[in-house]
């Protein structure tokens, strides 16, 4: 059984039809006092509980989840998080800070059997959980909403480390290049994006990334394009924070082009194949 927590009914609805197994109705509430409950259907045997936790309560939620499905009779649990809020937060930046992604994934492993992230921004994260975690690939789906007719496109990544979704992305669609913009870092604040050295001029150009958050950097890398056509981005997880759609239209993006980890308006491609891929191997 499919158990959906409330910002991923999209892609849980997704996840069921691929594998063909029924999607539970649950009812989310919340108590004049802020609390949160939620209710599941009976569970027999697996229950995948599908939540991006894409701010604090939706993390309580995801906690209540694991334990309503245990209680409703599910004899193994497991979590799957198509975004992982707190994800960044890999390491202790700070004296005195704490390593936020530990925390989460510690206290989400005390209620499942197994986790599954998508494209969690730094994959060591899964080394965090206390129970078997693994991170899906759903970047090749990101060629799916792609203009059929792209003029001899160049995949861009916005550093050297994103450059392996670029080029999954490029290896879907087909032809293109692929290449990433340099960062060079003269501080801890002052960072300088240098452009790709890929000739761009009249082509058409697709950025991928994992995530756009603010989408700052992304539009300042956009805007040492020189000459391009048509200028896309593609992301798995669009979480497009306060203006971030705004700034990427004012640097000449066409479209945002994303997964549906995070359920927004430019969610036109699914994870939902790469993640029924994993759980199919998984039983």
């Amino acid at each position: 059984m499919i158990v959906s927590g409330s910002a991923s009914q999209g892609l849980a609805a997704a996840l069921a039809a691929e594998l063909g197994e029924e999607l539970a109705r649950v009812e989310y509430e919340s108590f004049p006092d802020g609390e949160r409950v939620v209710r599941v259907p009976p569970v027999e045997g697996r229950a995948v509980v599908v939540a991006s936790t894409v701010d604090d309560g939706s993390f309580v939620e995801l906690l209540q989840l694991q334990d309503a499905v245990r209680e409703a009779g599910a004899e193994r649990v497991v979590t799957v998080l198509p975004y992982m809020g707190y994800a960044r937060q890999d390491e202790a930046f700070e004296p005195g800070e704490p390593v936020s992604a530990r925390a989460m994934a510690r206290a989400i492993s005390t209620g499942t059997d197994a986790v599954y992230t998508v494209n969690v921004h730094e994959p060591a994260v899964c080394e965090f959980f206390d129970v078997p975690a693994t991170n899906v690939d759903a970047t090749p789906h990101l060629a799916d909403p792609l203009p059929e007719d792209l003029r001899d496109p160049v995949f861009l990544a916005p550093d050297a480390s994103a450059l392996p979704l670029a080029e999954s992305v490029r290896d879907a669609y087909g032809p293109g290049d692929a290449d990433f913009f340099e960062k060079v870092r003269h501080s801890g604040t002052d960072v300088e994006i240098v452009p790709s050295e890929t000739d761009v001029s009249g082509r058409d150009v697709v950025v991928v990334d994992d995530i756009v958050a603010t989408g700052s950097t992304m539009s300042e890398a956009i805007g040492l394009l020189d000459d391009p056509d048509r200028v896309y981005v593609a992301c798995v997880h669009p979480l497009l924070a306060a203006n971030a759609r705004t700034k990427l239209a004012n640097a000449g993006v066409e479209a945002v082009l994303a997964t549906d980890t995070i359920e927004r308006a430019v969610s036109e491609a699914s994870a939902a194949p790469a993640v029924a891929r994993a759980l199919g191997r998984e039983t």
